[in-house]
């Protein structure tokens, strides 16, 4: 009964046993975020949300970081939310790449960071 176990288990490939492009290149973060600045070319700086509850006294704490993304067409404006993904070091700062604009903001929401 093992040996008819082993032999059904052998004839089926995996389903995750090919490779996407998106696969290929491992686990990486994501962060989503909302803008704080374009003013540099192609970088902006993603200011990301962080909820955690204090470790003595459970309240639930929001603490900020900033970061900065490599924005290569120059797409996202202050404001808008965005989904960054860690990438290999671009620059001195910039070790996150923008992958999508997940919410545009009107003109008449200027940010305040």
């Amino acid at each position: 009964m093992s040996d008819e176990h082993k032999t059904e288990t052998a004839g089926a490939a995996p389903a995750a046993a090919t490779p996407t492009a998106q696969d290929s290149r491992g686990h990486r973060k994501e962060r989503v975020g909302e803008v704080v600045s374009n003013k540099m070319t192609k970088t902006i700086v993603v200011r990301v949300e962080r909820r955690f509850p204090h470790p003595q006294y459970r309240k639930v704490i929001k603490s900020y970081k900033k970061f900065y993304a490599h924005d290569e067409k120059g797409e996202a404006r202050p404001g808008d939310v965005v989904r960054i993904e860690e990438t290999r070091p671009l620059s001195k700062l910039k070790r996150w790449r923008l992958v999508e604009v997940v919410e545009r903001t009107t003109a008449a929401d200027p940010v305040t960071a």
